[in-house]
């Protein structure tokens, strides 16, 4: 869709299915992941990639798809839609690249309430299942 090397690369792992080490390569050392429904940022690579591989995997479903994108340089705002048991669920991935081409910071944004109030539960069940606090 873009020219950016590290959204090309995004892009390339949410078709591939979220596997979860190439994710992993995805994300600089020190990434800062902005929850929807987590007050306080989550910082660092391990914790950004718990957050990110639960979203891939309660988000990440055959209606999960990206409806439009606004890219300016480094940083790229990515507007979603998807469903989840039976609730339709919008939102947006505000994501900033380092000069490596690595995510440095993700922020989720989710619409409406009911959709926030889903995400929230099944987040806390896979990240619960993941072992991350």
């Amino acid at each position: 869709m873009s020219g950016h090397p590290g959204l090309a690369a995004w892009h390339a792992h949410m078709a591939g299915g979220g596997d979860p080490q190439a994710l992993r390569d995805l994300l600089a050392e020190g990434a800062v992941f902005h929850s929807p429904v987590v007050h306080t940022p989550q910082e660092g690579g391990d914790k950004v990639f718990a957050y990110l591989h639960a979203a891939s995997q309660v988000l990440g479903g055959d209606d999960f798809r990206y409806l439009r994108e606004i890219v300016d340089g480094n940083q790229a705002c990515l507007e979603f839609q998807s469903v989840l048991d039976g609730i339709q669920i919008n939102g947006v991935d505000i994501i900033t690249w380092n000069e490596e081409g690595k995510i440095s910071d993700f922020k989720v944004m989710v619409r409406p309430l009911k959709a926030i109030n889903k995400v929230w539960e099944k987040m806390g069940e896979m990240l619960a299942a993941q072992g991350a606090s």
